[in-house]
Parts: C-alpha cells; sequence; structure tokens
C-alpha cells in the first residue's frame, strides 16, 4: 500500500511550536491576572498584601512570555518589508519616551538627520529603538543627558548615543570605589537585580537581532545590561543611495 506525501500533516518547525506554547501559556495566566485584581478589593488588608504579591509575580510572568514571544519574531527574517524611514521613527520614539524621562528628572537631546531607510517593519523598528533608548535613560542619573546625534557620510548613516553616566564612569575608572560610589552601591534583593538585568539584557538582545537582520551593526558602550552608550551604524547599500 503505497502512502501520498501529502498523507501526513506537515510537521511545525520549532520556531512555530514556541510560539504556540507561549500563546497558550499567556491565556491563562492572563484570566488569573484578571480574577487577582476583581479579588483584591474584595479581601481584608491582610490578604490584599498576599493577593498583591501574586499578583505583581504574574505580571512579571506575562511580561516575560511577551519578551519570549518578541525575541522569537526577531530571531525571523518574516516577510520581505519596505524600506522605512529611520528618522522619523526615531524622532517618534524620542517623543514618546520624553515624559517617561521627565518623569526621572533625565534630559533627551537629539541632534542632526539622515536619509537612511531600514528593509523591517516598522512596529519591529519601532520596538527595537524603543528598547535601546528606554535602557539608557534607565542607566541614567536623576538629571543627567542622552544624547543623540545623527549622522550621514559616504559609507551610510550613524546615530551615538551617550549618556552622561558613561562619561562620568571615564573618571572612576583608575580610581578606588568609595562608599558613595556607583560600584559600591548594591542592591540588597539580589534577586530583584538579578531579574531587571535578565530583563534589560533580553531587550537589548531583541533590538540587536531586529536591526542586525535589517543589515545594521549595533554595538554598545562598556556597562552591561547598562551599556554607558552605543552606535548603530546603516551601511549606503541598506540605506538611499548616495546623493
Amino acid at each position: 500500500m503505497s502512502t501520498s506525501p501529502h498523507s501526513f500533516p506537515k510537521v511545525p518547525r520549532g520556531e512555530d511550536v514556541l510560539g504556540e506554547l507561549l500563546h497558550s501559556l499567556s491565556q491563562p495566566l492572563t484570566s488569573l491576572r484578571c480574577s487577582l485584581e476583581l479579588s483584591i478589593e474584595e479581601l481584608a488588608e491582610q490578604q490584599q498584601e498576599s493577593v498583591s504579591a501574586a499578583l505583581q509575580q504574574t505580571e512579571k510572568v506575562i511580561g516575560m512570555i511577551q519578551l519570549m514571544r518578541e525575541y522569537l519574531d526577531a530571531e525571523q527574517p518574516g516577510p520581505e518589508a519596505s524600506p522605512v524611514a529611520l528618522a522619523p521613527v526615531l524622532r517618534s520614539v524620542i517623543e514618546e519616551l520624553s515624559s517617561i524621562a521627565a518623569v526621572r528628572g533625565i534630559q533627551l537631546r537629539m541632534m542632526g538627520t539622515c536619509a537612511a531607510t531600514l528593509p523591517a517593519p516598522e512596529p519591529r523598528l519601532r520596538l527595537a529603538l524603543q528598547y535601546l533608548i528606554a535602557t539608557m535613560i534607565e542607566a541614567q542619573a536623576v538629571g543627567d543627558k542622552v544624547m543623540l546625534l545623527l549622522g550621514e557620510g559616504p559609507a551610510g548613516a550613524v546615530l551615538r548615543v551617550e549618556g552622561e553616566r558613561g562619561l562620568r564612569e571615564l573618571d572612576f575608572q583608575n580610581r578606588e570605589p568609595s562608599a558613595t560610589s556607583p560600584q559600591a552601591k548594591r542592591d540588597p534583593s539580589g534577586a530583584t537585580s538579578a531579574s531587571v538585568s535578565t530583563l534589560r539584557r533580553v531587550r537589548l538582545a531583541i533590538a540587536s537581532r531586529v536591526l542586525e537582520n535589517a543589515g545594521a551593526s549595533l554595538v554598545f558602550g562598556d556597562g552591561g545590561v547598562n551599556p554607558t552608550g552605543f552606535v548603530l551604524r546603516i551601511p549606503r547599500r541598506v540605506g538611499t543611495p548616495a546623493r
């Protein structure tokens, strides 16, 4: 008895399986979050604290699942996208993040422009820029500035982003850390600090993958998950032709 090659269902790819599992996992967690939100007001004060803690943990897991899905999406080249202009998307992202920066006492400054384009879906490009700039904002102290310098040359466009924290660290390189220096400070909750570092690392990995898949290159300054700055280069072959 012969068997047609079309007799069996197509075996899904690993990425598709993971995507389906993450989607299935997010649904009960979302329902759990809604239930916790509805019940917290009906409980006694002592019980509210426990439910509130459970709600926070649930929201954290939902956020991690969302990041995993975004990372899977970033790993996939996806359909061929029309070129998207970098400068307008960047300005829009800065405008959106300015209010968040202002609450933290951080100033965002952008100078320059370019005509470069990237062959990436605009939502992915916007997400990558949001993660990069938001991480820079989080790394600064109150009163600091984050400078964004956008320019264009024969080889292509370049976006340089530098925070004042990075400039300060240059002064600390050859000094012994004092009791009040950033190197001497430690988060009393090691687990919380590790969790925050992991989330930032994943966001930066997502941003890197999106931009690299679009043909750009991204280099971070020193600082691990709290980079002192980064340089994004878009080669001329990816951007618009030389004028």
